[in-house]
């Protein structure tokens, strides 16, 4: 198995401010099947500077845009994946991810409307012996800087559903964080794209950073 790179010298590296300027990167996840994998191009940036600001992280302010077959994904502690419409992922490419997520790396699902019945299948070819269970509101995730006490906050109307989030546990390490019916990436793009409320983006950016946070101390 391919070795991502230790998580908790890299933890270190990113909640510290003697971190090199542009040294650690994460990244957007690049999948077939004619999705929009491309969808809120704002979004990433956005969630970077707030989280280099509030916790003083010193994450490259450009997200790179990785292939889930590729082992580029290696390079990479955290990746994010949306879209609205369809995600097909080979053998090879279920394989790769399973292997980076087993390996110590991070996979935050945001279904940016029209996603689930779609990416749900996918996930089941990475972890066939996993289901996606709803995180309980006292999961450390919910609780890193920012207080989330009913789960994720809900940013765009969808079906009108309570905002939900699900993940994936592989030997007791939340591998999978699929955030449902809330569209975080809406609310971090900028405000020129969707025109929501100060008061909504913040509650968007402030859980992305909680997940960053999350991921680079575990």
């Amino acid at each position: 198995m391919k070795k991502i790179v230790v998580l908790s010298i890299l933890a270190a590296m990113l909640l510290t401010a003697a971190t090199p300027k542009g040294g650690v990167q994460i990244a957007l996840l690049k999948y077939k099947g004619g999705g929009d994998w491309y969808a809120n191009p704002t979004s990433l940036p956005n969630l970077i500077a707030f989280a280099n600001k509030q916790l003083r992280t010193t994450i490259n302010s450009e997200p790179a845009t990785v292939e889930v077959g590729s082992t580029d994904i290696f390079n990479y502690p955290f990746v994010h994946l949306t879209g609205h419409g369809n995600v097909v992922f080979s053998t090879q490419e279920a394989n790769n991810l399973r292997e980076y997520l087993m390996a110590g790396g991070f996979l935050h699902i945001d279904d940016n409307y029209g996603l689930d019945k779609f990416i749900r299948p996918q996930m089941k070819k990475v972890f066939p012996e996993l289901d996606f269970v709803e995180l309980p509101f006292d999961h450390p995730i919910y609780h890193q800087k920012f207080n989330f006490t009913s789960g994720p906050p809900k940013i765009h109307e969808h079906d009108g559903k309570p905002s939900q989030g699900f993940g994936l546990i592989w030997e007791g390490r939340l591998v999978c964080y699929y955030t449902y019916e809330t569209d975080l990436g809406n609310g971090w793009e900028d405000y020129e794209v969707h025109k929501d409320s100060e008061e909504t983006r913040l509650k968007a950016l402030k859980m992305g950073a909680n997940m960053l946070q999350y991921v680079f101390s575990e």
